[in-house]
């Protein structure tokens, strides 16, 4: 990788240190000329940056001895976005899109001594406010934070324009390594493992091997397996005439009685590693090695008795779908490692996540962030990145787009865990639903125009190219396939259901409006205290404050919708810090109370991926992670709403009914049910048993009128839970409340907390916790908590008399701990 970079002011001409990969922001903040834009209102203060033009620069030397191959290239995996790069005064390269990677021979421009390496970034914005003085029309993309939307030309980042969720940063730069390579005679460019058919007995298979040939001559392709013993027997070899340039040589292979990949919780990961070699004679010249997984994924989306499917088989089985949204985990993509990514992937697989979808406003992700998936069984849905408004269809965007379409396609398809391409997110039911003709003054004409661009980008191009590159793929023009206003859209496919946030409905909704498959819904809330004394001091704890303010990028709803919400389930905060801990608990119920109708729902619902996973810089916002990695209430409730077993009660027709819903596991179990007053005394218990699980079910195991179970008393004094036992341990339990949270006259618990640690758990303190009283939402922290330190659970309830011990990741010894300990409980936060 090319190291020792300098960038500069294209008008300036001053020469300073830059880190590549890396965006002009990041260096600009490292030299402190720009401040950080995440803190405070900075944000505006930064938006010259991309009105500017930027040059990188790489000088080094290089040998006689250095130049003699048949080609010496210069490989640069991400440039970010309209660049022209010079090499020794010649140039090379004009790149157009940020999502493709370029290799160019450069040997007849290299020389031996000094080289220099230039890469001239043309402001994005200057580049693109010609070709809208040019149209017509304003495009309709609404989450453009600039008065004039420019996002739609640039195959770049959509987020980076501004989201709802998110900063203006328009960046540029290097950011994905540059790389300078040398061969002789061949090489691999790629080799897709393609999966045939695949049974118990045997994997049908084909390599298509994607050779350059700098000689025309003949070779030998030769396919080796890697087996236990860490040995390299082959599968299949075959002679070949190579041209100059490129050529592709289908290899047929099978492997018996085959290993399958399985989704997380339906089995192991194992992947197979395969080898592709080009001997020249018995000598290899050119080798790629990859991790395959055999498996087979079907989505299921045709009509049927209810009205049109959406699920996914895997291996011939169908499987409810857990997981989340993930947008970009920074606005400056480099500065995200791969021990984040690890962390993101650690906290999924904590989450009992089996699916993530990749949702179309970012990037196609890092290959990091696939292999983890692989890794860890975890299902990617994959967006192209279009999202939220209509495009461009000349020729030239088209042919971009093709390009994009086909680098991306070709590095993700021997991920086993790539399950399905979406073409974009939310603009077919914009189209229908949004009022775009008429809000932004299309004409017929125009409108017409606009639709047929549409048609042709993703319903010719991506199909097109998804059946060229991944043949078997299953490919879907847009997300959602129905809309949410009116009850049949809950019939058909996949569905975005913001009822509730952007349609003020309460979270009672989610109980009623469950679709086929709900790849989007949500509810906001801030970020902890930790995170948000990153960006604002104590002057701006304040809803309404401008910083505060800054950091919600959804001002039309924001702040006041998560107010509004929060007092119509919950008291009064009495502070800043009790607001911002409030919004978690009321986040997290509320999704809570979707998950487990979506879930009860199987098989008529066969997936729910939340509005989302993570945050691309600290503010307010719909996700279960905050920027810094820290978990919030919602995480911890989707880690039990998630698990393997649920046990879910609901009110149905005046009746308490409970659910068991399971996944994988199949046996008996028993079922205690009880009600007790605020007291802990038992009013009501029912014990079942013999129930029997099976696999992929959700089943009504109890249903009992209310009014037996509350025998005349308040129910706003009664407290109802569910626990399942198997093997006479106790399992998964899940507590029901009759009411609001703020009818409930709770008074304030008596927690007894110890601390402690065992000899053969490093890295973990043990906390253990008694509590008198019904603790309701015990939040615990730590003052100066690093983001590394994890409860294992956290905003939980106890009961009247119980006790809990969870574990801390963290290694500072039990006794500081003990001091650093913070305990929130719901009645200790309201205003009294």
């Amino acid at each position: 990788m090319l190291t020792g970079w300098e960038f500069s002011r294209a008008d300036e001409g001053i020469w300073r240190p830059a880190i590549v990969p890396g965006t002009v922001h990041t260096d600009l903040m490292a030299l402190k000329l720009i401040p950080d834009p995440f803190v405070g209102t900075n944000e505006k203060a930064v938006q010259w940056v991309d009105k500017k033009d930027w040059i990188y620069r790489k000088k080094w030397k290089l040998k006689k001895q250095d130049l003699n191959f048949d080609v010496v290239e210069l490989e640069f995996k991400g440039l970010d976005t309209y660049a022209d790069v010079y090499l020794n005064n010649h140039l090379i390269l004009q790149s157009a899109n940020m999502f493709v990677s370029q290799i160019v021979n450069v040997k007849e421009w290299l020389v031996a001594g000094d080289n220099e390496l230039r890469i001239l970034f043309k402001s994005p914005i200057k580049t693109d406010m010609p070709k809208f003085l040019q149209d017509s029309i304003i495009y309709p993309a609404g989450n453009d934070a600039s008065d004039i939307p420019l996002s739609i030309y640039a195959r770049k980042a959509p987020y980076h324009y501004g989201w709802d969720w998110g900063p203006r940063l328009v960046t540029s730069g290097i950011w994905r390594p540059v790389y300078l390579h040398s061969w002789n005679r061949a090489i691999i460019r790629d080799v897709y493992w393609q999966q045939l058919k695949l049974d118990s007995v045997e994997a049908v298979m084909q390599a298509d091997v994607t050779v350059e040939a700098a000689q025309a001559g003949e070779y030998t392709l030769q396919l080796q397996e890697k087996n236990v013993t860490g040995k390299m027997p082959e599968l299949a070899k075959q002679t070949v005439s190579l041209q100059a340039g490129m050529n592709v040589i289908k290899i047929p292979f099978g492997i018996k009685k085959p290993v399958l990949w399985w989704p997380a919780g339906m089995g192991n990961q194992f992947r197979y590693e395969l080898q592709a070699n080009v001997l020249s004679g018995k000598k290899a010249i050119a080798t790629q090695k990859n991790r395959v997984g055999l498996r087979t994924i079907e989505v299921v989306n045709k009509p049927d008795s209810l009205g049109e499917s959406f699920y996914v088989k895997v291996n011939g089985r169908p499987v409810f779908m857990k997981g989340a949204n993930y947008i970009p985990q920074d606005n400056f993509l480099p500065r995200v490692t791969a021990a984040r990514q690890e962390k993101l992937f650690q906290d999924m697989v904590e989450s009992n996540f089996n699916m993530v979808r990749v949702w179309g406003g970012g990037i196609y992700e890092d290959d990091i962030f696939y292999n983890l998936a692989d890794e860890k069984g975890i299902l990617v849905w994959q967006d192209f990145m279009f999202a939220c408004t209509l495009y461009p269809a000349d020729p030239a965007f088209l042919e971009n787009v093709k390009q994009e379409a086909a680098d991306n396609i070709k590095r993700l398809r021997n991920h086993p865990a790539m399950a399905l391409w979406c073409g974009n997110n939310e603009v077919a039911v914009a189209i229908k639903n949004w009022g775009w003709q008429s809000g932004y003054a299309y004409t017929n004409k125009q409108w017409e125009s606009l639709l047929k661009g549409y048609d042709q980008l993703f319903k010719e191009v991506l199909p097109q190219q998804v059946a060229a590159y991944q043949p078997g793929a299953f490919y879907f023009h847009s997300s959602p396939i129905s809309n949410w206003g009116k009850p049949d859209d809950f019939t058909k496919g996949d569905n975005h259901y913001w009822g509730v946030w952007h349609g003020m409905e309460w979270f009672e909704a989610f109980n009623t409006h469950i679709p086929r498959f709900m790849s989007e819904y949500g509810f906001q809330s801030f970020p902890s205290m930790e995170s948000i004394r990153t960006f604002a001091t104590k002057d701006d704890y304040d809803i309404f404050s401008n910083v505060m303010q800054a950091h919600q990028k959804s001002p039309a709803k924001g702040n006041t919708a998560i107010k509004t919400y929060m007092l119509h389930y919950y008291r009064e905060p009495k502070d800043f810090p009790s607001f911002v801990y409030l919004s978690q608990v009321l986040q997290a119920e509320g999704m809570k109370m979707a998950i487990e109708a979506h879930r009860r729902a199987m098989p008529y619902c066969m997936g729910t991926l939340y509005w989302q996973l993570n945050d691309c810089w600290p503010g307010a916002s719909w996700s279960g992670r905050d920027y810094d990695g820290r978990w919030k209430a919602l995480q911890y409730y989707v880690k039990n709403a998630f698990k393997p077993r649920l046990v879910s009660s609901t009110i149905e027709n005046g009746q308490l009914a409970t659910y068991i819903v399971t996944d994988e596991y199949q046996g008996t179990a028993a079922l205690q049910l009880t009600a007790v007053d605020l007291n802990g005394k038992v009013i009501w218990r029912e014990e079942l048993s013999d129930i029997k699980l099976q696999q992929n079910t959700s089943v009504k195991v109890h249903s009992v009128d209310t009014a037996a179970i509350l025998k005349g008393k308040n129910p706003a004094t009664v407290i109802f839970y569910a626990q399942l036992r198997i093997d006479n341990k106790d399992m998964e339990r899940n507590i029901f409340y009759f009411v609001a949270a703020k009818e409930m006259n709770l008074e304030v618990p008596h927690l007894d907390i110890a601390t402690s640690k065992v000899a053969n758990d490093r890295g973990v303190v043990y906390i253990r916790l008694k509590t008198d009283k019904l603790a309701r939402n015990i939040y615990l922290s730590l003052d100066n908590a690093q983001a590394t330190e994890h409860f294992e659970e956290n905003y939980f309830d106890l009961l009247p008399g119980e006790t809990r011990t969870i574990r801390l990741q963290t290694r500072q010894l039990p006794e500081i701990i003990q001091q650093a300990l913070k305990v929130t409980t719901l009645e200790s936060s309201y205003k009294h």
